[in-house]
């Protein structure tokens, strides 16, 4: 092969190599672009999925656990994290809950579960359930149809003896009652803020085994408040089929909430307000969650 027949192949080729390479810029100059716009709409997509998720699980399972801020962290074409900051209101006076920081990508999303499930304090004379951050004590409730907890807590007697504080307590019932009955049974220096309408029956004598609890608070109206945790709890169980959801719909889908049977209350007022309620026979175990000190510069609601 002669000298200017190599030459011209090396020409034809490196003409051939830069031609590859323009044409690769090309694609990718126009493939960036589209890649850049469908990688924001699938995470778009994923975080408006969470969002949803985050402020339907506040409003049918957490009780008087209040939404204060959520908003999108870290934000890129692939995915990001939800930042929710939470707060309770303890008769006028807010105090911090656990922030939840969740994700999501193209697919997947994930609830910050670690941080919304509470810690335990298990010791040979005591146990609670607490907020991981906080270190806030949690309230728990009991179903009336468990017949064996571990341990159930009666600390009404204990509240009321807590001097310049407001307090929120679980109150659980020794059988389900009514709204008009729970009205009638509850002063009215207390504020009834979040009903415990439903959960799974488990086997809770050896420890609490984490079962999730359902309800709303009735506060502004009750009916309308019953009738949005309904659509909510239905919207849930559609993702998640549960049994006990299920059923609990089935029965009470079409009731008044006059007509509802209630499993329990989250109570808050100052704590001289809950002596009333010590030794009454409606109870089963009442329990403590938050508190706060009173201080002359916030006026409590009552």
């Amino acid at each position: 092969m002669n000298d200017s027949l190599k030459a011209a192949l090396k020409k034809a080729k490196r003409k051939q190599v830069l031609k590859i390479i323009l044409i690769s810029i090309i694609v990718l100059l126009v493939l960036l672009p589209i890649l850049y716009k469908t990688g924001n709409y699938f995470a778009a997509q994923s975080s408006s999925r969470l969002h949803e998720q985050l402020f339907l699980h506040n409003a049918i399972s957490e009780p008087n656990i209040q939404i204060d801020s959520q908003v999108t962290s870290n934000s890129t074409m692939f995915g990001g994290n939800i930042v929710t900051n939470r707060s309770k209101n303890i008769n006028g006076y807010v105090v911090p809950w656990s922030t939840l920081t969740s994700s999501y990508d193209w697919i997947r999303t994930s609830i910050d579960h670690n941080e919304r499930i509470p810690g335990f304090y298990w010791s040979d004379t005591e146990f609670y359930e607490y907020d991981k951050q906080t270190k806030n004590k949690v309230a728990t409730f009991y179903h009336p149809s468990i017949n064996e907890y571990f341990y159930v807590q009666s600390e009404l007697e204990e509240v009321s003896q807590l001097e310049n504080h407001v307090a929120e307590v679980a109150v659980s019932f020794d059988e389900p009652l009514t709204l008009k009955e729970i009205q009638e049974k509850i002063p009215d220096n207390l504020n009834i803020v979040w009903l415990y309408m439903t959960s799974p029956i488990a086997d809770e004598s050896s420890g609490p085994s984490g079962v999730p609890i359902y309800g709303f608070d009735p506060s502004d109206s009750p009916q309308e408040s019953y009738e949005y945790f309904m659509d909510e709890l239905e919207k849930y169980n559609l993702r998640v089929d549960d049994k006990t959801l299920g059923e609990f719909l089935d029965n009470n889908k079409q009731k008044h909430v006059d007509k509802v049977k209630i499993l329990g209350v989250m109570l808050t007022g100052q704590t001289q307000n809950f002596k009333t309620l010590e030794d009454q026979d409606f109870i089963r175990g009442s329990s403590i969650g938050a508190t706060a000190e009173m201080v002359p510069y916030i006026k409590p609601d009552k």
